[in-house]
């Protein structure tokens, strides 16, 4: 689902028509009706007022389900980790940034083997006779 489309279901979810939604954001409803028909996007500013008038957070707005944020089992995890102290938290965190920097790691490695192997497939072997001349 797209920003277009999260915008309609949100507003429809509400039980706003687009001329009332238009009136709580302060911007006509052809605006509105261009932002649900992908014809147009919202400035940053007109996407806070549409989160606060469907009273959703901007990321939801936004962002697809599965697009943003951690899954359910790492957002308990997460809220649990905020209760720690100072300390506990910056143990955790050094932990995190050392985690995913593995993971990066990983995926750049995986990148540059894909290139290398795509490289590898473009370049066109060098015949026998063509070594002897050089």
């Amino acid at each position: 689902m797209d920003f277009a489309q999260r915008l309609a279901a949100f507003r429809k979810e509400r039980g706003l028509t687009q001329q009332a939604l238009a009136d709580r954001v302060a911007v006509h409803l052809t605006q509105i009706n261009r932002y649900e028909s992908a014809d147009s996007q919202p400035t940053l500013d007109v996407i806070r007022r549409l989160a606060i008038a469907l009273t959703v957070s901007a990321d939801e707005l936004i962002f697809g389900k599965d697009e943003r944020g951690p899954d359910e089992d790492l957002r308990l995890q997460f809220e649990a980790i905020s209760q720690f102290d100072d300390e506990d938290k910056d143990l955790a965190r050094g932990l995190l940034e050392g985690l995913i920097l593995k993971h990066q790691a990983k995926q750049s490695m995986a990148r540059q083997a894909t290139r290398n192997a795509a490289h590898t497939a473009r370049v066109k072997p060098v015949s026998k006779r063509a070594m002897v001349r050089a």
